[in-house]
């Protein structure tokens, strides 16, 4: 990361930031003091430019309306100010805490911060060096609680920008093989175990799903597990995370159209959030144990490719028509649910995967899609949710919907067509896992990844998920 944040007692610095809300003049401010209305908006009320020194006001807005989510996009207009300013240093004092707690708040807006000071230029041939941003947040009262939440806050920060890293990479540099050799070596700096199983074993495992999806490929597909063991020995059931990661989708021979086939490298962001997850949790220490299993896949078009009417058998021992080689995504994942179930014995499973495009026409870019079969582990999700501003939204999962993929000749098929898109991507899954374990699948089809900058993320990945996961797994 390319940005330092602490909390200090003082603060003598040239270029000051000061958070308010536009219907209350804090009292250091000058009387008369306009605050803009509209939230992230600045205005600068002194400046000395021969002393390149500078007070400048960011709007929370209203107060009526603030929330530790104002606090995320006040950070981002920070970081924007500095970098278009040319500045690296600056401080911040905050006002309109209103009635939520200082250091949420605090948290808030450092993640901003460190979110927002992103860039992915690592293959371009001429880059500009950014000069290192040290921000020094104003706080009367540090204390030990308020430094370490701010340390746990930089760990999973710079894991999500781990996670924008790898999502961000062309599908020539990141393919099946590659990622798990990248995995290995993440997992071995963090500390965490790493199981990368190859083709040969997941055939060997009957996994026939991954296999047929991978199989069209030059680089077959490889089921990527990371294992932390919690902070107890014997810490109990685990938290299992799987993520789908297609490290290209073509959508095989149910082709995507060209307008489409653009950004499908993003198509492995459920397992980049996976990975990342997994090293802020190897960084953070939490109590539980936590297995992370990402099933990677290149979706391809070859004479080896599988095609719409084949049959194929799962690891489950289910079989499954073809009906789309483009709803690849729910067959790596079924077998790497019925993995998951066989070898850990969840305490929850919690699935992560650009699944549908449905998810999109029903939720917008506001909201991922949650399926769950377990009301407490919904409530719990979209609680965290809520907290990180990665919202989710809860979406039937019917069994009606299981009558649009009952299979002719096979148990089931791998698409039932456009009509409740998203939900009937959840139900195929449902049908591999079994009813005892506690599930949720997170659609992220809209959130993935963004075309445009938005408030504390820059175009491309946004590594959502990660945030959103620690802040579950942080308060079991």
């Amino acid at each position: 990361m390319k940005l330092k944040i602490s909390a200090v007692e003082n603060w003598r610095g040239k270029i000051t930031f000061v958070l308010a809300l536009c219907d209350r003049v804090p009292s250091s401010l000058p009387k008369g003091t306009v605050i803009p209305g509209a939230e992230g908006k600045t205005v600068i009320i002194s400046r000395d430019l021969h002393k390149k020194e500078a007070r400048i006001i960011v709007s929370l807005g209203k107060e009526q309306d603030v929330r530790l989510e104002s606090f995320r996009r006040a950070g981002a207009t920070i970081v924007n100010w500095l970098r278009d300013n040319s500045e690296n240093r600056a401080g911040v004092e905050v006002d309109g805490l209103r009635d939520l707690p200082r250091d949420d708040a605090l948290c808030a807006l450092g993640e901003g911060l460190l979110l927002r000071d992103y860039r992915f230029d690592k293959h371009k041939s001429k880059s500009d060096k950014q000069a290192e941003l040290t921000v020094d947040i104003l706080v009367p009262r540090v204390g030990k609680k308020l430094g370490e939440k701010f340390r746990s806050l930089k760990k999973v920060c710079a894991a999500v920008l781990t996670a924008r890293d790898l999502a961000h990479e062309p599908p020539n540099v990141i393919n099946p093989v590659s990622l798990a050799r990248r995995a290995k070596t993440l997992a071995t700096k963090s500390g965490l175990k790493c199981k990368v199983l190859d083709h040969r074993q997941l055939a060997r495992m009957k996994a026939g799903a991954i296999l047929a999806v991978g199989q069209g490929s030059a680089t077959p597909p490889r089921l990527i597990v990371l294992e932390y063991p919690g902070k107890r020995r014997g810490g109990g059931k685990p938290v299992v995370i799987i993520g789908k990661a297609i490290t290209f989708d073509t959508g095989g021979y149910s082709l995507k159209p060209r307008d489409s086939i653009l950004g499908m490298k993003y198509d492995k962001c459920g397992g980049m959030a996976v990975i990342g997850t997994m090293l802020a949790v190897a960084a953070s220490k939490p109590d539980v144990p936590v297995v992370g299993i990402v099933a990677a896949a290149e979706n391809m078009i070859s004479r080896n490719a599988y095609r719409p009417d084949d049959i194929i058998k799962t690891m489950s021992g289910k079989t499954v028509q073809i009906v789309s080689a483009d709803a690849e995504g729910r067959l790596v994942l079924c077998d790497a649910i019925t993995y998951a179930q066989r070898n850990y014995n969840p305490r929850c499973m919690i699935d992560i995967a650009t699944l549908t495009g449905g998810v999109t026409v029903a939720l917008g870019k506001q909201a991922a899609g949650l399926f769950t079969n377990d009301e407490k582990l919904q409530h719990s999700l979209m609680e965290s949710g809520d907290r990180v501003f990665e919202r989710l939204w809860p979406l039937p999962l019917w069994d009606e919907y299981l009558d649009l993929i009952k299979g002719d000749d096979s148990d089931i098929k791998n698409s039932g067509g456009r009509e409740a898109h998203a939900s009937v991507g959840a139900i195929f899954l449902k049908q591999f896992v079994e009813p005892k374990t506690s599930w949720a699948h997170l659609d992220i089809a809209a959130m993935s990844d963004v075309d445009r900058d938005t408030h504390y993320c820059p175009k491309g990945a946004t590594g959502f998920g990660v945030r959103l996961i620690m802040d579950y797994i942080s308060r079991l």
